[in-house]
């Protein structure tokens, strides 16, 4: 068991690593959309996979959708494996 300040020094680092996940995100969603005003033009693609339980959701629409899809479901697939990995070695 982890004591009362192991276990608060855990949270305020969850916490951490999601609000610089979430800052990481945005930037990326500034980018994207300050590149998409300045030079017009191109075509969007999107693509995402979605793990609810054992039941995979792939979904794509765009010109570059099937390799999104593809690169959605590869790392859909490792990030069950280094759960699986993680969880062992806790166990």
């Amino acid at each position: 068991m982890m004591s009362e300040k192991e276990e608060n020094e855990w949270i305020k680092r969850s916490i951490i690593l999601f609000f610089i996940g979430f800052f990481i995100i945005l930037v990326g969603v500034i980018i994207t959309v300050s590149a998409a005003l300045l030079f017009g033009g191109g075509s969007a693609s999107i693509g995402g996979f979605i793990l609810i339980g054992p039941f995979p959701i792939v979904f794509g629409a765009g010109p570059e959708a099937p390799w999104l899809a593809l690169f959605a479901i590869i790392l859909g697939i490792l990030s069950v494996i280094l759960f699986l990995v993680l969880w062992w070695r806790r166990s």
